[in-house]
C-alpha cells in the first residue's frame, strides 16, 4: 500500500473486478487479420521483442546505406490497395496480400473495398512508372535472356525464346533462373512457356502454377478449364458470355465461328485463334537504340555517277541532321542501293573521330561511289549509322580565341587515308609497361594520345625479332663492337655509345630469370646508326652467351 494508505488504481479495479476480460480465442478469430492483437498484447512469451537497436541511425563512421534486398520485399501491416481514377469512379488496380485475404480484388470499385474493410491503406496507381519499370526489364531482358523481348499488357513480359534457351541449360532451369534473379529485385512472378503469346499470357495469369511448361500442340487442351477472361477478351464481351452461361475457354471451343463472332464479337474469334495457335500473333520487340536512318525513294531510276552523288549528298544533309537533333556524332555509316531488278548493293565508310561535319562524309562517300554498280538503275538509296557516338560542344580555350598555336585536327586526313589504304594501315605506337624493348611497344588508334615514353632514347625502326650478327669484334667487357656482319653487308664502327644495361622480365618467363642485355648506339662508316646488344654482362656465363645482335634503325 502507498503511503496514505489506499489502493492504487490498478489493484482497487483488480479487487473489485472491475478490469475488463480477455477477449477469447473464439473472439479474436472472428477477427479481421489486421484487427487481431499482438501476442505481446495478450501477455504472451511466443512473441519476440523488437531489436531495440534496429530503428536507431546508423554510425556516422559507416556507409548509411543498407542493402537493397532488405528493402525489396515490403511488410503489409495494413491492407493497401492501388486506385485508378476512370471519369468519376474510382477502380482497385492492385491489391497486396493481406487486402486479398480480406476479398479486396483488382477491378472492384474504391468504395466498396472501403465499406468491406474501414482500416484501408489507400494510394493512387501510377501506370507511367510501371511501364517504365517494365520497359527497363524488358531491355535488360534483350541483353542478357534474349534478343525479342516486349512488355505484355501493363503486368507482364512477352519473351521469344525460340533457340535460346539452350544456353541456359534448358527451359525449366532458365524459368528457375527467371524466378531467383525477379525474387532478387522485389517481384513474385509465374512463367508459363507454350507455342502461342496468347496460351503463354493465359496460363501464367490463370494456371497457377509458378512454372508451366506446354509441349508443342498442347495450348488447347491446357487452356480448357481456364475463365474467359484468359483470353484478353474486351468488357463487353465478358457481359455477353455471362449472359450465355459461358464461363470456360473450353466452352467455346464446339461453338461455330459465325454465331460466336455474332454474340461475343469478331475479336473474340481472333483471340481464340491465336491462343490456340490458328492465328498468327507477332511480338513487337522493344529496341535498345534506334539507329538513325535516312531513305529516299526515287521518282525516276538513277545510273550515273553525278546522280548517285548528288543523292548521297542529300542522304547525308538528312543524316546530319538527324544527329545533330539527337546529339550524336558518325562514326560508321552504311549505304544501301537498291536497284530496278531487286537487288540490293551495300557500302560502308567509316571515320576515326564522331563527326557531323557534312563536307568531310561527302567527301568520304564520293571515294566510294566507283565501287556503286547501278545496272539497270537505282530506285531507293538508304543510309543508316549503326555506330555513332555522343558529340556535344566542345569548350573553346582563351588561347585559341587570342590566334595561339592549335594543334591540327587531323582526323580527315586519317578518315581519307584509311578509305584508300585500309584502316589496318594507320596506327601508332604506344608504350607498355614494359623493360624489355619488343614489349614495351603496342599499336594503337591513329588519333590515340601516346603518353609516359622513357627517357632513354630508342630508334625510329624496331625490327620485329632481334637478327643475329656475324663477325662481330668488340672488347668486353664495356665497349661497343668494332666490326660486324649483318645481311651479308659488313660494317666498320667508327662511334659508339653505351652500355644500357636490360635485365629480363622473370615474372614472365623463367629463362629470363638470369637474363641480361647490354644495348649500344653505333654508328657506321657511311653514316648508318643502329642500336644493337649483346647477350650477357661479359663476367657471369648464366648472363648470355656473348653473342651480338641488330634491333634498330635510328634515322
Amino acid at each position: 500500500m502507498p503511503k496514505g494508505g489506499g489502493w492504487r488504481p490498478g489493484a482497487r479495479g483488480a479487487r473489485d473486478g472491475a478490469l475488463p476480460a480477455k477477449p477469447t480465442q473464439t473472439e479474436i478469430d472472428a477477427l479481421p487479420a489486421h484487427q487481431r492483437p499482438t501476442s505481446r498484447e495478450l501477455s504472451r512469451r511466443s512473441e519476440s521483442a523488437e531489436h531495440p537497436f534496429r530503428a536507431m541511425r546508423p554510425d556516422e563512421g559507416m556507409s548509411g546505406s543498407a542493402p537493397a534486398r532488405l528493402h525489396t520485399f515490403p511488410v503489409w501491416t495494413r491492407p493497401t490497395i492501388l486506385i485508378e481514377r476512370t471519369g468519376q469512379k474510382e477502380i482497385v488496380t492492385a491489391a497486396c496480400p493481406v487486402a486479398l485475404d480480406l476479398g479486396l480484388r483488382p477491378g472492384m470499385a474504391a468504395a466498396h473495398a472501403r465499406a468491406l474493410v474501414p482500416d484501408l491503406d489507400v494510394r493512387e496507381a501510377d501506370p507511367k512508372a510501371d511501364r517504365a519499370l517494365l520497359d527497363r526489364l524488358a531491355l535488360h531482358a534483350v541483353g542478357y535472356w534474349t534478343p525479342i523481348a516486349s512488355v505484355a499488357d501493363s503486368d507482364g513480359l512477352w519473351l521469344d525464346l525460340s533457340g535460346t534457351t539452350h544456353l541456359f541449360g534448358g527451359e525449366e532451369r532458365f524459368c528457375r533462373r527467371l524466378l531467383r534473379f525477379l525474387r532478387r529485385v522485389g517481384f513474385t512472378a509465374t512463367i508459363a512457356i507454350a507455342g502461342t503469346p496468347g496460351a503463354a499470357h493465359a496460363l501464367a495469369r490463370y494456371g497457377g502454377a509458378a512454372i508451366t511448361i506446354l509441349p508443342p500442340g498442347a495450348e488447347s487442351e491446357a487452356m480448357v478449364d481456364l475463365p474467359l477472361a484468359a483470353l484478353r477478351l474486351a468488357p463487353e464481351a465478358l457481359t455477353a458470355a455471362s449472359r450465355f452461361g459461358l464461363e470456360r475457354v473450353g466452352d467455346l471451343y464446339p461453338m461455330p465461328r459465325g454465331p460466336l463472332a455474332k454474340r461475343l464479337g469478331l475479336s473474340t474469334v481472333t483471340r481464340l485463334d491465336q491462343a490456340r495457335g490458328a492465328v498468327a500473333e507477332p511480338i513487337v520487340p522493344v529496341i535498345p537504340f534506334e539507329v538513325p536512318r535516312v531513305e529516299r525513294r526515287l521518282l525516276e531510276p538513277i545510273g550515273t555517277a553525278e546522280a548517285i552523288t548528288q543523292v548521297i549528298g542529300d542522304l547525308i544533309d538528312d543524316m546530319v541532321t538527324l544527329l545533330q537533333a539527337r546529339g550524336l556524332g558518325l562514326r560508321a555509316a552504311v549505304l544501301s542501293c537498291l536497284r530496278v531488278d531487286g537487288q540490293e548493293q551495300r557500302i560502308g565508310f567509316g571515320t576515326a573521330r564522331a563527326t557531323r561535319n557534312a563536307t568531310h562524309l561527302k567527301r568520304l562517300a564520293a571515294m566510294r561511289v566507283e565501287t556503286i554498280e547501278p545496272d539497270l538503275g537505282i530506285e531507293a538509296m538508304a543510309l543508316t549509322a549503326p555506330r555513332v557516338e555522343e558529340l556535344h560542344a566542345a569548350m573553346i580555350a582563351a588561347a585559341d580565341l587570342a590566334g595561339g598555336d592549335r594543334a591540327p585536327d587531323i582526323a580527315p586526313l586519317v578518315d581519307q587515308l584509311a578509305g584508300r589504304v585500309g584502316e589496318d594501315a594507320l596506327f601508332r605506337i604506344v608504350p607498355r609497361e614494359s623493360d624489355v624493348p619488343e614489349r614495351a611497344v603496342r599499336r594503337a588508334p591513329a588519333l590515340a594520345t601516346p603518353t609516359g615514353w622513357p627517357r632513354w632514347k630508342r630508334p625510329v625502326r624496331l625490327l620485329k625479332r632481334p637478327e643475329l650478327l656475324a663477325s662481330v669484334v668488340a672488347l668486353l667487357p664495356d665497349h661497343p663492337p668494332r666490326r660486324f656482319v649483318w645481311r651479308g653487308r659488313p660494317y666498320r664502327v667508327v662511334a659508339g655509345d653505351g652500355p644500357e644495361r636490360i635485365h629480363g622480365e622473370w615474372w614472365r618467363s623463367r629463362r629470363e630469370m638470369w637474363a641480361v642485355r647490354d644495348y649500344f648506339r653505333v654508328e657506321a662508316e657511311g653514316g648508318e646508326r643502329f642500336w644493337l646488344f649483346r647477350r650477357g654482362d661479359g663476367v657471369e656465363a648464366p648472363t648470355g652467351d656473348l653473342s651480338w645482335y641488330m634491333h634498330g634503325l635510328f634515322g
